[in-house]
């Protein structure tokens, strides 16, 4: 449990920050609202009585400081991360404040890792990136199925969304990184990220059940392909999204999540199906859930928890995998997501 301690949400009034304030609070951490607009973090305050809420902007590092004055860690949930990750984790390395975020945007992690890997490693502080459904969930199926595996020759990250409505933040980060990219998709291959001109190829992907056989778009890449090979040694790493997943959130006329249930989480289910090969042999992991932004939340969470009782196992900017005991950490995730660790090599 949180026993007390004070965990800054930056991005507290978002989609996923919302999820994120309520998960801290149930597991026992006293979360501070923070964020640069004020009527929004107002009427979150005014929601959660007694609760602190810090006005904060990424163009006003003094704001920042102030945010996280007293705070045990800090949850960046503000996305664009192109913006926001840098002021972020500077303050938080000013202040010596671990920090966790939820970026899903390639560019950005890969930002993190360039810029402040040394800077991190050196005063001994955690930064982890991508804290969340994509980068953190997938890097810890494929480490926690690697076991005693230094590294491998392929890793395919299968997701398999029965659908996706995005969020605002979701969109903004998009146009932010198709912007960077010049309008090209990437893909991880030969020990590199490479940017493409051309069509991403299409697949056909056997879900475990009940999802089954499903066409998927190949090379779909998400956040996976920074997280996983920052500690993990593979020439390969793809990934393969649903194709009703990839319409959804390709269309401009696709709405935001909508409430289902009284925790606020959306009824889209999910599977993400993780295969890594060395040579002939093959291992695989799966994780099964329901509404991507509100698993999230545990995710992060739990990172923090992990963090501020000794449980990790280097320092500096690490992702989930490297940084965490992953089976052990996957575990803890019960009930919010189940999943199927099968660690037996199989013949190809």
């Amino acid at each position: 449990m949180g026993t007390g301690r004070t965990v800054v949400v930056f991005g507290a009034y978002g989609h996923t920050g919302r999820f994120v304030v309520a998960e801290l609070l149930e597991r026992g951490f006293v979360p501070v609202l923070a964020g640069r607009d004020p009527e929004k973090l107002g009427a979150l305050a005014a929601s959660h009585p007694g609760l602190d809420a810090r006005r904060a902007s990424v163009d006003d590092p003094a704001s920042l400081d102030r945010a996280l004055a007293g705070a045990d860690a800090v949850i960046n949930c503000a996305g664009p991360f192109a913006a926001t990750a840098a002021p972020v984790i500077e303050a938080a390395l000013r202040g010596g404040v671990p920090y966790v975020d939820v970026a899903a945007e390639i560019e950005a992690i890969v930002d993190t890792f360039a810029h402040f890997a040394d800077r991190a490693r050196a005063v001994g502080a955690v930064v982890v990136p991508a804290m969340a459904f994509y980068g953190g969930l997938a890097d810890l199926l494929v480490t926690a199925a690697m076991a005693e595996w230094t590294g491998a020759d392929e890793v395919h990250v299968a997701y398999g969304l029965d659908s996706w409505h995005p969020t605002y933040g979701t969109r903004a980060a998009g146009a932010i990184s198709r912007q960077r990219r010049d309008g090209r998709r990437v893909r991880y291959a030969r020990g590199r990220l490479e940017y493409r001109d051309d069509e991403p190829p299409a697949h056909k992907w056997v879900f475990p059940d009940p999802m089954g056989a499903r066409d998927v778009i190949g090379e779909f890449t998400m956040a996976d392909v920074v997280t996983i090979p920052s500690h993990v040694s593979v020439p390969e790493v793809r990934t393969y999204m649903t194709v009703e997943a990839a319409m959804d959130v390709a269309s401009p006329d696709t709405p935001a999540p909508v409430a289902a249930d009284e925790h606020g989480r959306s009824a889209q289910s999910f599977v993400v199906d993780v295969l890594v090969r060395s040579g002939v042999r093959e291992r695989r992991a799966a994780a099964y859930g329901r509404d991507i932004y509100a698993v999230t939340a545990p995710l992060a969470v739990e990172a923090v928890h992990r963090i501020l009782t000794g449980r990790t196992r280097t320092a500096g900017v690490a992702s989930a995998g490297e940084i965490f005991d992953a089976p052990d950490f996957l575990t803890a995730l019960a009930p919010h997501i189940a999943v199927d660790l099968d660690r037996t090599d199989a013949a190809e």
